[in-house]
C-alpha cells in the first residue's frame, strides 16, 4: 500500500474510533458534547495518532491495544487547539478553515470543551488500562509519557514561553526549547508510548524518540515557512499571522532560505534515526518527507 493510501486508511480508522468514543449525550448539558465533537471531528491530518499506529505496525504490535492511546493523544491535541484559539491566547477566528470553537459556542463553552477533552483522554487511556490486566506496567508507562508531554514541562510550558515571547526577539535556544515543548512533545509522545506498548527495546525506543524529536522540529519549521509563503486557502487561516502578532519564528530568526536548509537537515536526522529498522520503517520515512513537503 502506498503512503497516501495507508495514511487515508489510518486516518479513517482514527476518525471512526474518535466518533465512537465521543457519542452525543442528549441529556442536560448536552451542548458540551456538541462543542467537543465540533473541534474533534473538524478534520486535521491526525498526524499524532497515525504515528502511534505506524510504530505499532513496524514493531508488529497489537493495533487494537494502541488505538485508545492514539485517540487520547488526538483529544489532548484538540483541547490544546481550542484553548490556543481563545482571545486570551492567540485570538484566532478560524481553525482548519472553519470558525474556531469559541466563535461558535462562546468562550466559556470552549474552555469547558477543552477541559472535557483533556479529561476524556485520560478516562479513555485508564479505561483501556484497567480493562485488561496484561501489559499493565507498559500501559501505565505509556500514560505517564503522554501526561508528561501534555503537562507543565511539555506542551504547557511551550505555550507559556510562546506567550511571553510575543513582541520580543528571542535567541535560537529559547525558540527551539519552546517548540520542542509546544509542538514536539505531543509528536514524540505517540511514538514513544506506542513503542513502549509494543515491547520495544530501550535502544529502539531511544532511536524512535530521536526520529520523533526531529520530525516535531521539522513540523514547526515548516509551519513557520508556510506562514510566510503558504496559501491561506490550503492552510485554513491567514498567512502572516505570526509576523502580525510579533512572534519570533525560524524564518524571522534565520531567514527563509536558512529555515529551509534547517528543515532539510532535521528531516535527514530523522531518517538517520530509522536506519536500524530497515524497510519496515518505510511509512515513517515517507511521513518525514510528507511533513517537509506539505502545503497545509
Amino acid at each position: 500500500m502506498d503512503f497516501n493510501a495507508q495514511m487515508d486508511k489510518w486516518t479513517q480508522l482514527v476518525n471512526n474510533a474518535l466518533d465512537d468514543y465521543l457519542s452525543i449525550n442528549e441529556g442536560p448539558g448536552a451542548n458540551i458534547y456538541n462543542a467537543m465533537k465540533y473541534s474533534l471531528m473538524a478534520g486535521g491530518k491526525r498526524l499524532r495518532p497515525v504515528l502511534a499506529l505506524a510504530v505499532c505496525e513496524m514493531l508488529d504490535g497489537n493495533r487494537n491495544e494502541i488505538l485508545p492511546y492514539a485517540c487520547a493523544i488526538e483529544m489532548i491535541h484538540t483541547y490544546s487547539l481550542i484553548h490556543d484559539d481563545l482571545p486570551a491566547m492567540d485570538n484566532d477566528d478560524y481553525r482548519r478553515g472553519v470558525p474556531t470553537n469559541h466563535k461558535v459556542f462562546g468562550e466559556a463553552m470552549a474552555i469547558l470543551a477543552g477541559d472535557a477533552l483533556l479529561n476524556g483522554a485520560y478516562e479513555l487511556m485508564l479505561a483501556a488500562s484497567v480493562s485488561d490486566s496484561g501489559n499493565r506496567d507498559a500501559r501505565l508507562r505509556a500514560i505517564h509519557i503522554i501526561a508528561q508531554a501534555a503537562g507543565v514541562d511539555g506542551m504547557i510550558c511551550g505555550q507559556v514561553v510562546d506567550m511571553e515571547s510575543e513582541g520580543k526577539k528571542i535567541d535560537k535556544d529559547t525558540l527551539e526549547y519552546m517548540h520542542r515543548c509546544k509542538t514536539g512533545a505531543l509528536i514524540k509522545a505517540p511514538v514513544a508510548a506506542s513503542a513502549v506498548l509494543c515491547g520495544a527495546s530501550e535502544k529502539d525506543i531511544k532511536n524512535l524518540e530521536s526520529y520523533a524529536e526531529n520530525i516535531g522540529l521539522a513540523f514547526q519549521i515548516k509551519d513557520d515557512i508556510m506562514d510566510v509563503n503558504g496559501d491561506p486557502g490550503q492552510m485554513g487561516k491567514a498567512a502572516g499571522s505570526d509576523a502580525a502578532s510579533g512572534k519570533s519564528t525560524y524564518v524571522t530568526l534565520y531567514g527563509l532560505e536558512n529555515a529551509r536548509a534547517m528543515l532539510d537537515k532535521t528531516i535527514a536526522d530523522a531518517l538517520g534515526a530509522l536506519e536500524g529498522f530497515g524497510d519496515k520503517a518505510g511509512f515513517l520515512k515517507d511521513l518525514a518527507a510528507f511533513i517537509r513537503d506539505r502545503d497545509h
